[in-house]
């Protein structure tokens, strides 16, 4: 007498850990960009078939969208935790420091995900082209508002502007990303905060 087939099992996904596939993902779409990154190169990297993709991620834009919520609580963290430092100074030299850490460590791609993800996007990427200035300008808004604060708390003088302070900053860590693609080594990049810190009126 055969088994009775159980059809709970049937054509059920092979299980696997959706925090490892986004991180797969993530350095896929590091590595490539979103418009170099193939649905093969991401379900090979990820171990999983085009069904449990769509099925636990949705489309590559959403798995996309995703990746960039996954890489803000993981490798930058950094950028939270630096906004909490007691003092502006702090804030700023936890940033461009711990950036800099972040940009030179060998165990992930260079440069930063946001700029090599999505910059490069033709029209039919429009949605992650938009997400990725979404994202950018959240963090820009959440430096102002730090920026504010310590100025409210007699941490920052009032000649200085906050929105152009923070602004300052995101340049200067935007072109530490692209240093880091470049070539530019840790203590290269860290030569370069210690000048930039000499400029800021903190």
């Amino acid at each position: 007498m055969s088994r009775a087939t159980n059809p709970a099992k049937m054509g059920r996904p092979r299980e696997f850990s959706e925090a490892a596939a986004l991180d797969a993902a993530m350095r896929i779409f590091w590595e490539k960009g979103y418009e170099g990154a193939s649905l093969d190169d991401l379900t090979r990297a990820m171990g999983i078939n085009r069904s449990s993709l769509y099925a636990s991620f949705g489309d590559k834009e959403e798995l996309f969208k995703r990746v960039i919520a996954h890489y803000a609580n993981g490798p930058m963290a950094f950028f939270r935790q630096a906004l909490q430092q007691p003092t502006a100074r702090a804030v700023v030299e936890n940033l461009l420091r711990y950036g800099v850490a972040f940009l030179g460590d060998p165990t992930h791609p260079r440069g930063c995900l946001t700029l090599q993800g999505g910059l490069a996007c033709g029209s039919s990427a429009e949605g992650v082209k938009r997400a990725m200035i979404d994202w950018r300008r959240q963090g820009l808004k959440r430096l102002e508002e730090r920026m504010r604060r310590a100025q409210k708390e007699g941490d920052l003088t009032r000649d200085v502007d906050p929105k152009d302070l923070a602004r300052y900053i995101s340049v200067v860590m935007n072109g530490l990303a692209v240093q880091a693609v470049n070539g530019a080594t840790q203590p290269e990049m860290n030569r370069t905060v210690k000048v930039a810190l000499r400029s800021m009126p903190l």
